[in-house]
């Protein structure tokens, strides 16, 4: 799996704003073809304020999505209604290359 990590803090008096959004941004986010799972998640300590993974199965579905003009115009919005917005990009780990859970 690939791991897209999206952080990003919100303009404190855009917040109406970023609501109104977010509300459209996700669903065409995920109409690009090639998200596997979306999660948003808040701070609740310091910053970011504002976590989103998206896994992709493979690094060209990530390299298609994130290029997709869709998602870009959307990336070019969030800047408009956050500050200090930035990505990052995982992938599986040589020495966990599958998930561990407790008790397996």
């Amino acid at each position: 799996m690939i791991l897209y990590v999206v952080k990003w803090n919100i303009h404190p008096e855009k917040e109406d704003a970023y609501l109104n959004w977010l509300s459209n941004a996700i669903p065409r986010t995920l109409g690009v073809p090639g998200v596997v799972e979306f999660r948003g998640y808040r701070g609740w300590l310091g910053t970011p304020q504002i976590v989103a993974t998206y896994e992709f199965a493979s690094l060209q579905d990530w390299s298609t999505w994130f290029t997709h003009e869709e998602n870009q115009k959307v990336l070019s919005e969030l800047y408009g209604v956050t500050h200090n917005a930035f990505g990052e990009l995982w992938g599986p780990s040589p020495a966990v290359p599958e998930p561990i859970r407790p008790g397996k």
